[in-house]
C-alpha cells in the first residue's frame, strides 16, 4: 500500500488527541467550512454571474496564444466569439518569471511579421556552451550535433515583457482580459460537465470571519473553458481528480527553477551567450543543472542565471535557494558577476515528467494547455514554444467545433480534435524523442548513468529506441523505487546535514533581501492561502521525522518553525509567498494545499523588475535559520579567534598570522561542520562511487571521440568541395556520372560509409573491372 495513503488514514485518529494542544493555523474557507460557523449566519452568499463563449484561465504564453488565435480565426472567417481571460496577477506578466531562451516558431505562427511589430524579442543566441562544474573547475563538454540543449537560432528574452506584449495584442483583437481575478472554483452543470469558473471571495479576515466589505466571488459561465494555469495548477488538480485524467499516465515529477537577474560590468558582458551546466553544486545522485544567459536589453548588459533542482531529492536538508547562492561562489561565476548588481530574484516549479507523465488533457467542457498539461521538454529546458503551440492547436480545434452543425449550443464539448492535433504535431514528436533522458538520471548511477545514456543511446537512436523508461518502475538492479516527489524524502536521521556559505551581500545574499526583490504583495488580513488539511501534522510528523523540511524547500521563507509554550510550532508567513507551488509538491505528507489568495496578490516580476510602489511586508525568519552559517566568518585582520560550536566532531579555535592558512582551515570547518566525519582524513569511496567514476572515465573519451569524428567529416566536406558531376574514362569510353555524397554518417568500428566507394567518388579506389582485366593480361584499348 502507498505509504502516504497509510499515513493519511492514521493522521485523523493520531492528531485528534492533540487538537486542543496545537494552535490553529488554517482558517481558509476551503478547509474550515462556513456552514457551521455562527459568524457567517445572515451573510448573503449569492453570486453574480456572467456568460461568455470561451473562458481562459491564466494569462501566460499558452493562454494568451489560445485567445489570440481564436480572435484571429474569428476575423478571418467573419465570426464573433466572446473570449474572456482571467489572470490572478495584478497585471499581465506580473507572475511570469523572466530570463528564458525560446524558439520563435509559435510566435511566427501567430504573428509572421513579429519583428516589424516590435515584439520584445531582440537578443539572438550568438554562442553557447555546455559545461561540467566541479567545486573549483569549469570543464567544457562537447556540444554534439542535434543534442536537445542546442540553441542555434533561438532568442534570449525577458519573458515577462513578451507576455505583456502578447496581452496588448490580445486586447487589440478584442479579447476581454481581467487581471486581478483569481479563478478559485470550477463550475459543473447537472451532467457533471465543466461549464465555467468562479472567482474567489474577497473581504475575509485572517481569522476566517467576514469583513464589512465582504464580496462573494463572481461566476463566469462558458460553453468551453481552457485551463492554462501553469505547473501544478490549483484548479487542474481538482479536474484531474474528478475526471481521473492521470489514470494512464506516469506520476509527474517536478523541479524548481530559481533565477536572478543581474546588471553586469560591460567589460564582462557577452551578448547572446548561453551556458548550461551540470554537476556541482548538486551531488551526483541528484538531477539538476545551472544556466547563465547574457542578453542586451536596450543597451543594458544583463545576465539571467539560476539553477534547476529536481524535487525528487532525498536529503531533507537540501535547500534549493542556498544551492543557487552556492553556485554563485564558483570562481568562474563569481568573476562574471563581480562589478555587477543584482536586480531581481524569483522561483517557480516546473514539470519534468515529460512524455510519460502527460495526462489526458481533454474532458467534457474543457481542456488543458501549456505547462498545465505537462508540455515541457525537460532535456532541453524549453517549454514556451510548446505551450504557445498547444494554445494555438486548442484554439483551432475549438473554432472548428464551435461552428460545426451547431454543436456549440450544447454543453460538455469533448474536444477530441485538439488531442489529435497535439499528437500529430511537433509537441508530441519532441517530447517522445527525449522521453528516456530524464528517467535515465533516476537510476542508481545518477548523473553519470544519465550522461552515459544521453551521450550514447540518444545520440545514435534519436529517441527511436523501442523501450520507454517508466516512473512507475519497481525496485531492480538498475532503478530505485520511483514514486511521487513527496515520497522520495528520507527521514532526517538518514540524511547528512548540508552547510551552506554565509551571505557576503555582494555575490551571495540572504533570503529576505531576495524575497524583497520579487515585489510580492498580499493583503495581510486574509486567511493564509497555504492551507493545511490538518494543523497538527507539521509538529507531529514533519518536524520530528523530517526536521521541518518546509523551512528549507520554500524559496521565499514562508514556512518557519518558531518557539511556543509547547515546543516548536509552524508559522506560515503567507505574505512572502511567490506562488512557486513547491510546498504543494514536496510536502512529505501532502498536508499542504495551495489555493488562490485574493486576486492581485503575489509577486510582481514585471520582467523581473521590482515595482517600487508595491507595499511589501517581509517576515523575518528566526535567527537559527542562518545561525550555523555565521559561526565561521573570518575577520579582516590577522588574528582569528573563532569558537565553532556548530561542529559535531570537536570545537576549534584558529590562531595565526597567516591569512591563507586561516581561510583554508575555516573552509574545512564549514564543510564538515555538521558531519560526524573528521576533516583530517579522506573519505573512503563506496563501491557505487568507484563504479560511477569508472563509467564516467570511459564515457567521456567515447563521447569526445565520436564528436571529433563528426567534426572531422564536417570539416572535410567544407574544405574539399567537389563538382556535382565527374568526368572520367571507364573501360570503353568516356563517362559522366553524378557524384555520390561523402558518406551517410560517422565511421565506427562496425560501420564505414566509404566502404566500396566508386572511383572518383568519396575516397579514391581502383576500378575492380580494370584490375580484373590486368590480371587476365588484357588492355581496355584492345578489348
Amino acid at each position: 500500500m502507498n505509504p502516504i495513503t497509510t499515513l493519511s488514514k492514521s493522521l485523523s485518529r493520531f492528531c485528534t488527541t492533540y487538537s486542543s494542544k496545537c494552535a490553529t493555523i488554517t482558517t481558509h474557507y476551503s478547509v474550515v467550512k462556513r456552514d457551521s460557523d455562527s459568524r457567517w449566519k445572515g451573510i448573503d452568499m449569492n453570486r453574480i454571474s456572467d456568460e461568455s463563449d470561451v473562458v481562459i484561465v491564466g494569462g501566460g504564453p499558452a493562454g494568451l496564444s489560445a485567445a489570440i488565435k481564436l480572435k484571429q480565426l474569428c476575423q478571418q472567417n467573419g465570426k464573433d466569439l466572446r473570449v474572456c481571460l482571467v489572470e490572478k496577477g495584478p497585471y499581465i506578466g506580473a507572475h511570469t518569471l523572466s530570463g528564458a531562451v525560446i524558439k520563435t516558431s509559435a510566435l511566427e505562427e501567430l504573428f509572421p511579421n513579429w519583428k516589424e511589430m516590435k515584439a520584445p524579442v531582440f537578443q539572438k543566441v550568438t554562442k553557447e556552451s555546455f559545461v561540467f562544474y566541479t567545486e573549483n573547475r569549469r570543464i567544457p563538454m562537447p556540444m554534439l550535433p542535434g543534442i536537445p540543449l542546442s540553441n542555434k537560432g533561438n532568442y534570449i528574452v525577458r519573458l515577462g515583457h513578451l507576455v505583456r506584449w502578447l496581452g496588448e495584442m490580445a486586447e487589440e483583437l478584442g479579447v476581454e482580459i481581467y487581471p486581478g481575478y483569481a479563478a478559485a472554483e470550477v463550475l459543473y452543470d447537472d451532467s457533471g460537465n465543466v461549464c465555467g469558473i468562479a472567482t474567489n471571495d474577497v473581504g475575509i479576515a485572517k481569522d476566517g470571519s467576514p469583513k464589512p466589505n465582504f464580496e462573494r466571488g463572481m461566476e463566469l459561465h462558458s460553453k468551453f473553458t481552457i485551463f492554462a494555469e501553469g505547473c501544478r495548477g490549483h484548479l487542474t488538480k481538482m479536474i484531474s481528480k474528478k475526471f481521473d485524467l492521470r489514470k494512464n499516465a506516469d506520476v509527474m515529477t517536478f523541479g524548481i527553477g530559481l533565477k536572478e537577474l543581474w546588471a553586469l560590468d560591460p567589460s564582462k558582458h557577452r551578448s547572446g551567450y548561453v551556458e548550461h551546466g551540470i554537476g556541482w553544486p548538486l551531488k551526483y545522485d541528484h538531477y539538476g543543472g545551472t544556466f547563465l544567459y547574457d542578453l542586451d536589453d536596450n543597451g543594458q548588459p544583463l545576465c539571467s542565471l539560476g539553477i534547476v533542482v529536481a524535487l525528487d531529492y532525498k536529503n531533507t536538508y537540501l535547500n534549493p535557494y542556498q544551492e543557487l547562492q552556492r553556485f554563485k561562489t564558483h570562481p568562474a561565476v563569481r568573476r562574471h558577476l563581480e562589478g555587477g548588481k543584482r536586480l531581481g530574484y524569483g522561483a517557480r516549479a516546473l514539470n519534468e515528467g515529460g512524455f510519460q507523465s502527460i495526462p489526458k488533457f481533454i474532458f467534457p467542457g474543457g481542456c488543458l494547455i501549456g505547462c498545465t498539461a505537462g508540455f515541457l521538454n525537460p532535456a532541453a529546458l524549453k517549454g514556451v514554444h510548446l505551450s504557445m503551440k498547444s494554445g494555438i492547436l486548442a484554439a483551432e480545434a475549438l473554432f472548428q467545433e464551435i461552428f460545426k452543425e451547431k454543436s456549440f449550443q450544447k454543453n460538455g464539448i469533448l474536444l477530441e480534435e485538439y488531442e489529435k492535433k497535439v499528437k500529430n504535431s511537433h509537441i508530441w514528436r519532441d517530447l517522445k524523442s527525449v522521453r528516456n533522458i530524464r528517467p535515465s538520471f533516476r537510476s542508481k548511477l545518477g548523473l553519470y548513468g544519465g550522461l552515459l545514456y544521453s551521450g550514447l543511446v540518444y545520440m545514435f537512436g534519436r529517441g527511436l529506441e523501442p523501450w520507454t523508461f517508466s516512473y512507475k518502475c519497481e525496485f531492480s538492479l538498475t532503478y530505485s523505487f520511483c514514486t511521487a516527489d513527496c515520497q522520495m524524502l528520507k527521514p532526517s536521521k538518514e540524511c547528512r546535514k548540508i552547510i551552506y556559505p554565509t551571505p557576503d551581500d555582494v555575490i551571495t545574499f540572504d533570503l529576505l533581501s531576495s524575497v524583497a526583490l520579487t515585489g510580492t504583495n498580499h493583503n495581510h488580513d486574509q486567511p493564509a492561502h497555504l492551507t493545511l488539511l490538518n494543523d497538527d501534522v507539521p509538529q507531529r510528523i514533519n518536524l520530528p521525522i523530517y526536521d521541518g523540511p518546509e523551512s528549507r524547500f520554500c524559496p521565499a521563507g514562508v514556512y518557519e518553525y518558531v518557539e511556543s509554550g509547547n515546543g516548536k510550532r509552524l508559522q506560515i508567513n503567507a505574505q512572502n509567498c511567490i506562488h512557486c507551488k513547491t510546498c504543494d509538491i514536496k510536502d512529505p505528507t501532502q498536508n499542504i494545499n495551495w489555493v488562490t489568495p485574493e486576486g492581485g496578490g503575489g509577486p510582481a516580476y514585471d520582467g523581473i523588475i521590482v515595482l517600487t510602489t508595491a507595499k511589501t511586508t517581509i517576515v523575518l525568519p528566526c535567527k537559527y535559520f542562518w545561525a550555523c552559517n555565521r559561526t565561521c566568518i573570518l575577520y579582516k585582520r590577522t588574528v582569528i579567534l573563532r569558537s565553532c560550536f556548530c561542529c559535531s566532531f570537536c570545537k576549534m579555535n584558529l590562531f595565526g598570522q597567516n591569512r591563507q592558512m586561516a581561510a583554508h582551515l575555516s573552509n574545512i570547518i564549514k564543510q564538515y561542520a555538521h558531519s560526524g566525519t573528521s576533516p583530517l582524513g579522506p573519505h573512503t569511496p563506496t563501491l557505487e562511487v568507484k563504479i560511477s567514476k569508472a563509467i564516467i572515465a570511459l564515457s567521456v573519451p567515447l563521447i569526445a571521440y565520436f564528436g571529433y569524428q563528426s567534426y572531422k567529416i564536417e570539416t572535410e566536406h567544407k574544405n574539399h568541395p567537389r563538382p556535382e558531376f565527374i568526368e572520367y574514362d571507364h573501360l570503353y569510353g568516356h563517362r559522366s556520372m553524378k557524384r555520390l555524397p561523402y558518406g551517410d554518417g560517422l565511421r565506427t568500428w562496425f560501420h564505414n560509409p566509404y566502404y566500396n566507394a566508386l572511383p572518383g567518388i568519396g575516397y579514391e579506389t581502383e576500378d575492380p573491372y580494370l584490375e580484373k582485366m590486368k590480371k587476365e593480361g588484357k588492355t581496355p584499348e584492345k578489348h
